[in-house]
Parts: C-alpha cells; sequence; structure tokens
C-alpha cells in the first residue's frame, strides 16, 4: 500500500508540474509515463482519464491545504467570529497566492473540455463539505444559527473571494496581496458573513434587554 501511494503521489507531481508548463493539450498520459516510470496501465490504475489526472493534481494542494487549516482551529474559545477570521485568513492567504491564482486560470481555461468543468465543480464541492462540516459543528454549538452548512459554506466562500481572488483570477490587478490586506479583506468577509449567520436572538432576551 505504502509504495502504491507513493507511486500515486509521483504521478500527481509530475503531472501538476508538466500540466502547469504545457497545458492540457500539450502534456500527452505518454509524457508522464516516460517521467514517472512505469506504463500508462499504472497511471490509469490510479487515474481512470486524463481529465481526471488533471483535475485530481491541480486540486490536491488545495483540498491538503484546507483540510489541514481546519484540522488546526480551536473551538474551545468563546468567539466564533475570531476562530473564522482566522481560518479565512489562511484560506484567502493560500487562495490568493501566485501559484493558486495560476492553477484557478487554467482550470477555468480548460473547464469546457471533456467534462472537466463537472469534474473540477465536483472538487470544489468536496472542498466545501469539509468548510461546511466545520460551520455545523459551530452552529450545533450555538455559535452560528442553525441553517444549511453548505449553503453557509458556499456564502463564506464567496465573501472571501469576492475582494481580492476576483480581480486576480481576471488579471485586473497583478500583485500579490500583502498580510495586511488579507487580514483586512478577511475581516470584512467574516463580518458580514456573520451578519446572516449570527445566533437569533430570542424575542423574548429583545423584550428584557
Amino acid at each position: 500500500m505504502r509504495n502504491r501511494d507513493a507511486k500515486r503521489q509521483a504521478i500527481l507531481d509530475t503531472a501538476y508540474r508538466l500540466f502547469r508548463m504545457q497545458g492540457f493539450d500539450a502534456t500527452s498520459v505518454s509524457e508522464i509515463t516516460a517521467q514517472v516510470g512505469g506504463s500508462k496501465a499504472t497511471i490509469y490504475s490510479h487515474f481512470p482519464s486524463k481529465e481526471e489526472l488533471f483535475v485530481e493534481c491541480m486540486m490536491a494542494a488545495a483540498e491538503d491545504y484546507i483540510t489541514g487549516a481546519i484540522a488546526q482551529l480551536d473551538l474551545s474559545g468563546t468567539d466564533p467570529g475570531a476562530v473564522l477570521r482566522h481560518l479565512g485568513s489562511n484560506i484567502l492567504n493560500f487562495g490568493s497566492s501566485s501559484d493558486m491564482v495560476a492553477v484557478r486560470r487554467l482550470m477555468i481555461a480548460e473547464a469546457t473540455r471533456s467534462g472537466i468543468g463537472k469534474l473540477f465543480f465536483a472538487k470544489l464541492v468536496a472542498l466545501r463539505t469539509h468548510v461546511a462540516a466545520f460551520l455545523s459543528r459551530l452552529m450545533s454549538a450555538g455559535a452560528l444559527r442553525p441553517a444549511d452548512a453548505q449553503l453557509a459554506a458556499t456564502h463564506l466562500r464567496v465573501l472571501l473571494e469576492a475582494e481580492i481572488i476576483e480581480a486576480l483570477l481576471l488579471r485586473a490587478r497583478d500583485d500579490i496581496p500583502d498580510e495586511k490586506e488579507i487580514v483586512l479583506a478577511a475581516n470584512r468577509a467574516v463580518a458580514a458573513f456573520l451578519r446572516a449567520y449570527a445566533p437569533t436572538v430570542p424575542e423574548a432576551s429583545k423584550i428584557n434587554e
């Protein structure tokens, strides 16, 4: 199993490098095989198609980063805003890196090819499931109002990306934001998110205030 996992990672690393340098069309499974070693059958035993290999290697880093960032969050405190601002800053910092912006542009450029767009979207939904599970925990703890956690995760992503990522993807700006800008943008996004998902104050509590 360890050898199989190592082989899979080697395929992902090699495919990622070649796809980034040459694009989807100019990169063949034969070329990936030649650099990784083995045969085409080896690659297809891990990935059913070139399209699925493309999407998987493009999204692997994002999945590892986001799951790792969520796993490190401390929910023992009483301030959900602080936890969300920390998570938002981390996600925005990763998403606005030159490498991830280039990956997103490449994925969008290839989205109409052989179902790549659908595969890409499915991976994004899977990533949001990790965030949704975290938000669901906050909802269960009463830190956020009960709601559709998947939809809440989508809203959080859109708010985080609107101020910086969108401009980078569309080449409306070329400079990578510094840490101060990222923190401020994440704070504004989380503030807007909390206005929508803050716990509902019971009417009786309002009257007694």
